[in-house]
């Protein structure tokens, strides 16, 4: 068996910084309401109830990260998901708190069904 050979600095960097795009909850409400294809700046400003200055400054650090796709039309800005593998990412760490949550409630009725005895 090869000792396994360690990994580059580099590498580990950009794997943190492309995690640390998905560890802000804005930015997940954004990529949630992009599930459905495009939507315009003022829809998502709208539907997050905060600021348009918010929304760009979440909107453009998802675009650098190369998550999101942006297409202008007149004066309106456009934002869709460009990496779809994104969403399958959520799915798995869903899946997984789910089943710890799950797994919690199981030991809550435990504890409260002993307790009744």
């Amino acid at each position: 068996m090869e000792p396994m050979q360690p990994v580059p600095q580099e590498v580990l960097q950009q794997v943190a910084e492309y995690f640390s795009v998905l560890a802000e909850p804005m930015r997940l409400k954004i990529l949630n309401l992009l599930r459905n294809g495009e939507k315009c700046v003022q829809d998502l400003v709208e539907a997050t109830q905060t600021s348009q200055a918010n929304v760009s400054k979440h909107l453009k650090v998802m675009l650098q990260a190369g998550i999101l796709h942006r297409r202008t039309e007149g004066t309106s800005a456009y934002y869709s998901v460009k990496d779809e593998l994104i969403f399958e990412l959520c799915n798995l760490v869903c899946d997984r708190l789910a089943t710890r949550i799950e797994q919690q409630a199981r030991h809550f009725r435990d504890f409260s069904l002993t307790a009744k005895k």
